[in-house]
C-alpha cells in the first residue's frame, strides 16, 4: 500500500472549500444523521462457551455439524475462504455495518478477546472491501481467529502473507469508508445466517456453520455419540460394503410410480 503526496493548497482554494463544507453542513439533511441506539452501538461484554467446548468442535468437519444441526445454520456458499484452505473455529464477535463503511470493524479490534472469530454483516455488498492486509494484520496480533465477513476484502496478496483465514464473498480493490454507523455484539445477518455474539464458528473448506451458543453442548454431545457409527459407516463406503435398499423403501412409502 502506497501514500501519495498532496499538493499544497492555495488560500483562495482552501476558502472556497471552506465555504463549500460550510454550505454542505448546513443543508445537510437531518435524515443522515447518526443517532444512538439501534444501529450505531456497542456492547463490550457478552457470554462465550467455555474453551473445552469449543475446542470439541475441532474434531468435526462443518458438515457434520451441518447435519446436526439439521442442515439448517450453514451460510451460504458464497462465504468462502478467500485467502488458504485454513479451518476456522471460535466464537463469534458480531460487527454490522453500513455498506462500503468498516469503522465497527476497527473498534472491533478493540471489544474481540483472543480467539474470536469477528463475523461481519456489510448487507453482501460488492460495493467495497470491509477488511484489508492491515485490519488482518492488526488482528492477528491481537489474537483473534480469523474473519467471516457476509462482503468483500482486499489486499489479497497481503492477506495471503498475514496467513489469517479470512472467510468473504470476494476481492476487490475498492476500500471502503470509516464514517458509521454500526454495531458490535448484537445479532447480525451473515451468510443468510442470523449469528449472535458467542455462537461457536466453524469453518473449513466445505463451507461455514453457526452453533448457537445455548445448544452448543447438546450439539457436541450428539456428534460425539455418533462419530463411531458414522466412521465406520464410511470406512464401509469406501470398501463399497453398502445397500441402497433404503431408496427403495422410501420411494415405495411415498408411493412413487415405476415404469418398465
Amino acid at each position: 500500500m502506497k501514500s501519495e503526496s498532496v499538493p499544497a493548497q492555495s488560500a483562495s482554494s482552501a476558502k472556497v472549500d471552506t465555504m463549500l463544507g460550510a454550505a454542505q453542513t448546513t443543508n445537510k439533511p437531518k435524515s443522515s444523521d447518526i443517532s444512538p441506539g439501534p444501529g450505531f452501538r456497542v456492547r463490550c461484554t457478552v457470554d462465550r462457551p467455555p474453551e473445552s467446548l469449543i475446542a470439541g468442535f475441532d474434531a468435526f468437519e462443518s458438515t457434520d455439524i451441518s447435519d446436526a444441526l439439521n442442515r439448517l445454520y450453514t451460510m451460504g456458499a458464497t462465504i468462502h475462504n478467500v485467502v488458504s484452505d485454513a479451518p476456522l473455529l471460535g466464537p463469534a464477535c458480531t460487527v454490522k455495518v453500513y455498506p462500503g463503511d468498516n469503522l465497527m470493524v476497527h473498534k472491533a479490534l478493540d471489544v474481540a478477546r483472543p480467539g474470536d472469530v469477528i463475523v461481519v454483516d456489510g448487507s453482501g455488498s460488492l460495493n467495497a472491501a470491509v477488511i484489508g492486509d492491515l485490519v488482518a494484520n492488526k488482528a492477528r496480533h491481537r489474537g483473534i481467529a480469523g474473519f467471516v465477513i457476509d462482503g468483500l476484502v482486499r489486499d489479497l496478496p497481503g492477506l495471503r502473507e498475514c496467513g489469517m483465514p479470512v472467510y468473504a464473498r470476494g476481492v476487490t480493490p475498492f476500500g471502503p469508508l470509516h464514517r458509521g454507523p454500526g454495531e458490535i455484539n448484537h445479532a447480525v445477518s451473515c451468510g443468510g445466517i442470523v449469528v449472535n455474539p458467542g455462537d461457536i464458528i466453524r469453518a473449513d473448506p466445505s463451507g461455514v456453520t453457526v452453533v448457537p451458543r445455548l445448544w452448543a453442548g447438546e450439539i457436541l454431545k450428539r456428534l460425539t455419540a455418533g462419530r463411531e457409527r458414522q466412521a465406520a459407516y464410511v470406512a464401509n463406503v469406501k470398501r463399497g460394503q453398502f445397500s441402497n435398499a433404503w431408496v427403495d423403501d422410501l420411494l415405495e412409502a411415498a408411493g412413487c410410480i415405476f415404469d418398465d
